[in-house]
């Protein structure tokens, strides 16, 4: 490895960046995790085994990276700012040569299908996610049929608390129940702005998703990750109101929730993931949707 800046110190992170001609950029959302033993904690909760594949999102400047690397991981970068990739380069410079570690500059959200298609869906994914886009990048992994053995991610507390709420909590919602169709997720540790730099206004919470090994499946999961999206627009709303301007057609809601046996004046953040996902397939089945694979 090459030379690397002391991860765990402000002044010396801002002192390589000046020395590189580089800056923060708060609209990439970069905040480096100076918290040594956290990192360690993040780390060791991948599980990483020899050549493990990880997807790594947000690298900064390699704090997490070299973690990952030091548990014999072969780590694939996601890193959206250009001078931080040329100084991932650098600073990885034999872990390139060795095959353990390589780069993709760019946008993951614009990115990660092509590297899925070439190299498939690795053993983990991992990161320190931007505040700003956390939840996106998770969602869109997930509509698009991606599930990783294990994940553990770094979010705003306040995504965190939506990915992990139950059924008539105030945080549960169309993303709670996303993240609980394809994952079992807990939280790992809490952590404050303090563990940072720059510090952030916001706490940051991360999570272990451990990939379901008995899939809920649905006859038509494209059917229902709309469907569901579709019930939780209008939360104050009821489930009938909701489903009809779904199908743009009353009736057809008040038949698929009779079969379904749910009362047209429930709400959906009452419904458990499995009524949901009986809903969508008593839905598919009264419009006739082929069945169709994820």
């Amino acid at each position: 490895m090459s030379h690397t800046p002391d991860y765990n110190s402000p002044s010396a992170l801002n002192a390589f960046l000046e020395e590189n001609d580089m800056g923060m950029q708060k609209k990439f959302g970069q905040n480096f995790l100076i918290n040594q033993t956290a990192r360690e904690k993040l780390a060791e909760a991948t599980e990483i085994k020899e050549n493990t594949s990880v997807w790594e999102v947000g690298p900064g400047l390699g704090a997490l990276t070299s973690e990952l690397l030091k548990r014999s991981a072969t780590v694939t970068a996601f890193e959206i700012d250009r001078g931080f990739s040329q100084a991932l380069a650098t600073i990885f410079t034999d872990e390139i040569k060795s095959n353990h570690f390589s780069l993709v500059t760019g946008d993951f959200l614009k990115t990660w299908k092509t590297e899925f298609q070439k190299h498939g869906i690795p053993d983990r994914f991992f990161g320190n996610l931007p505040y700003n886009v956390g939840a996106i990048i998770i969602g869109d992994l997930i509509n698009n049929g991606v599930r990783f053995n294990k994940s553990v991610v770094t979010v705003q507390k306040e995504v965190a608390l939506r990915m992990e709420a139950k059924p008539s909590s105030k945080n549960y919602s169309s993303f709670s129940i996303l993240c609980q169709w394809a994952y079992d997720i807990y939280p790992l540790m809490d952590l404050s702005g303090g563990s940072f730099w720059p510090r952030p206004n916001v706490n940051s919470r991360a999570v272990v998703m451990n990939k379901k090994e008995n899939f809920p499946g649905c006859t038509h999961p494209k059917h229902f990750m709309n469907l569901q999206r579709s019930l939780f627009i209008s939360r104050r709303k009821t489930i009938k109101n909701n489903l009809s301007r779904f199908y743009k057609d009353g009736d057809l809601a008040s038949a698929v929730l009779e079969k379904a046996k749910i009362a047209p004046s429930a709400r959906a953040e009452t419904l458990s993931l499995q009524t949901l996902l009986n809903l969508s397939d008593i839905s598919a089945e009264i419009q006739n949707l082929k069945v169709e694979s994820w």
